[in-house]
This record gives structure tokens, sequence and C-alpha cells, in this order.
């Protein structure tokens, strides 16, 4: 039996979809046509959990979109397996197009609405955020001590900051942006998972979770990894992926365990070099040191047809503040009892209280709406397929 394509730029839908055309935009469209031509082809099926939830739909609403293009992970495995790539007339291109409609979920889901401009605008944003929050500390270092050398102090940062000011101000901005995330979280999935039950199907929270905490998605379908600049397949993305994440958790245990010292054994800090706390943070600090550097060399030798080049300054004002955030941190640890420490404690509190503004607002949120997009996934392939066609 032969199947007829659509032609990519005369795509006219079938009567069902009709009517909903008028709701997608033109990368949701784009995302709609691709998906009908690779529902028919089904070559890449085994490769990553877009494909088998693609093919539990035989059409595609605006909400089912948004969760396809949040499932995919941009490994690129399918761009280079397709035979409707270009140079053909049907130029499909399912990282890419995903990579656009994804963007376009974190603006439209952001809490509170108005702020998902700020996606539109990221690098700026980012940038003026960090110029801020180190003003911001510089100036109440010269408040608090007149002087941003104010001699050797013992690595005693409560000197420097108090401790009550430094809680209340990053408790609070940090929780805010945690609100943020939660709001615009919860937005997502009401919209991708209308009327689903709230308890997921035995086992799927647990294989959701095991997909999120192992980058499973990054292997490219084959356990070679993605592609990155050629057709070559890499795993060093998913390695820098699990560097910088696992990083960032060791950082903030590193700060719920100084807490914990703090107000429950009343011992507050400078800590030794070999406390818990010092040791999570210096772990930590060297995954985010590592795996943002590493994901930045990869950024900018990936090739423009592997996502949407227009969200790369997003991606590299997150990367080189996390890259801030871990070297003013670990120069702090081992500058902390010279005469520098006053200044590298306010630069460092700067690019971490820009971090946690930003939080909300940049490509933080990805790994939250994948988060959710695999839940759904893992509870969605636990239900009879509706058309009887899916491959899972």
């Amino acid at each position: 039996m032969t199947v007829q394509m659509p032609e990519p730029h005369t795509f006219d839908p079938v009567p069902a979809q009709a009517e909903l055309i008028p709701l997608l935009d033109l990368h949701e469209q784009e995302v709609d046509r691709q998906m009908r031509i690779c529902n028919a082809c089904r070559y890449c099926e085994g490769f990553c959990a877009v494909f088998p939830a693609m093919t539990r739909r035989l059409d595609f609403a605006k909400a089912d979109i948004h969760y396809l293009a949040n499932l995919c992970h941009n490994c690129g495995a399918c761009l280079h397996a397709c035979q409707y790539a270009a140079p053909h007339a049907f130029a499909v291109n399912v990282p890419q197009a995903m990579a656009k409609v994804r963007a376009q979920t974190y603006t439209e889901y952001a809490w509170p609405a108005r702020f998902g401009l700020l996606y539109r605008r990221n690098g700026t944003f980012v940038a003026v955020a960090l110029a801020i929050a180190l003003s911001l500390f510089l100036l109440l270092a010269l408040q608090v001590n007149g002087t941003l050398l104010p001699g050797r102090l013992a690595g005693d940062f409560y000197a420097v900051f108090p401790h009550n000011t430094l809680a209340l101000l990053f408790g609070g901005v940090f929780s805010a942006a945690g609100v943020a995330l939660v709001m615009a979280l919860r937005r997502f999935w009401r919209s991708v998972s209308p009327g689903q039950a709230r308890q997921p199907a035995s086992g799927a929270l647990s294989e959701a979770a095991s997909a999120v905490l192992t980058l499973k998605y990054l292997d490219g379908g084959h356990g070679q990894g993605c592609n990155n600049a050629d057709d070559r397949y890499t795993l060093w993305r998913r390695r820098y992926h699990h560097l910088t994440f696992y990083g960032f958790m060791l950082c903030f245990a590193a700060t719920v365990v100084a807490t914990g010292y703090h107000y429950l054994l009343g011992l507050p800090a400078p800590y030794p070099m070999t406390s818990v706390p010092v040791l999570l943070g210096t772990l930590g600090g060297i995954g985010l040191i590592v795996g943002p550097a590493g994901l930045l060399a990869l950024n900018l030798r990936r090739a423009p047809e592997h996502g949407d080049v227009a969200q790369r300054p997003m991606d590299r004002a997150f990367i080189l503040l996390l890259l801030l955030v871990s070297a003013t941190g670990l120069a702090l640890l081992a500058l902390r009892d010279s005469a520098a420490m006053a200044i590298l404690l306010a630069v460092h509190l700067g690019t971490v209280m820009a971090l946690f503004v930003t939080l909300p607002y940049g490509k933080f949120a990805h790994g939250l709406f994948r988060s959710a997009a695999l839940l759904k996934f893992t509870i969605e392939k636990r239900r009879p397929d509706p058309h009887g066609l899916g491959g899972d």
C-alpha cells in the first residue's frame, strides 16, 4: 500500500483536524505536519519516548503538541535517521520543530503570565539581573563595613553580611522562584493532561523518576548518545548534564546541611574544610564547573539544524551563570581567610541572587517541564491505546 505524504508547504489538514488548525500558530502547525509524516513512516519509533507517544494519536491538538515538544530531549538521532529530512522536499526536522514549540510553552505557561515575556530576551534579562544583584551586594558590603577590604576576618562571612539578613533575603527570593515554577508546572500539567487521574498508574512515577535521574533519552535510543556537530554519536552531552544536575543538587544539599548545623546544632559558619557542608559544596562546585563548561563547548559547536538557534542566548546565559556561581563559590572557599574574602563573598552572593531571580524564566524550567512530560508518558503507556495503533 502506498502512503500519500503531505507536501511541506501546501499541507491541507484532514477535515477532522481542520477546525483545530486556527488554534495552532506556525511553529505548532509545523510540528503537526511533521508528526503526520512520522506517523505514516514510524522508522524512529524505538528511538525515544516521543514516537511511541505520537503513535497513540491520529490528530494533534495544541496540548498534544506541547506535550510532545517537551518530551523531546533534542538528541538529534531521528534527524540523522530520517529519509524525509532535507534536502528531501518534506524537510522533516523533528528536533528543531519541537525546540521552537518548546520555547513557546515556557512563555505560555509562565507564572505570572506577563513575566513569560522575559523568555524572549532571556540573555539580556540574565545580564541585567546579574549586574543589579552584584551592585546590590557590593553596596551592602560597603554600607555594613565601610570598605570591601576590611582585613582578615578568619572566614567569618557573617561579619560581612548578618546571617538573618541573608536568610531572609535569599529565602524570600528562592521561595518566590519556587512558587513561580510550581505554578507554571501546574498550568502545563493541566493543559496537557486534562482530566487525568491525580494518582499515577502503578510504577509510573518511579519509571518517570528513573528516566529523569538517568537522562535515559539522551542516549539516542541505542545507547550511543546524541548527535551534536555532525552525524557522529557522543555520550558527552549526557555526561555533562549529569555533572551539572548532580553538582547543583550537591550544592543544594550543602546549603540544607549547613542550615541544619546552624539552627539545629547551634553551629554557625565557618565550617572546617573536612566538614560535611564544605565537602558537599566543594564536590558540587566542581561538578558545576566541569558540567556547564562541557555543555558550553558542545553548544558552541552544535550544528544549527540540531535545535533552535534563536534559543542559544538563553542556553548560554544559563550555562555561564552556573559557571559564575560555582567559580566564585570555589574561589571564596579557597580564599576565605584572606583579605579578599569580603569582595569575593559579595560577588558570589550577587551571582547566586541572579540565578535565583532568573530560575523561573530561563533554561532551568526545561527540566521541570520535561519531567512532567515524562510522567505523562509513563502514565499514558500503561493505558490501552485508544486507536490500537501504538507501538509501546
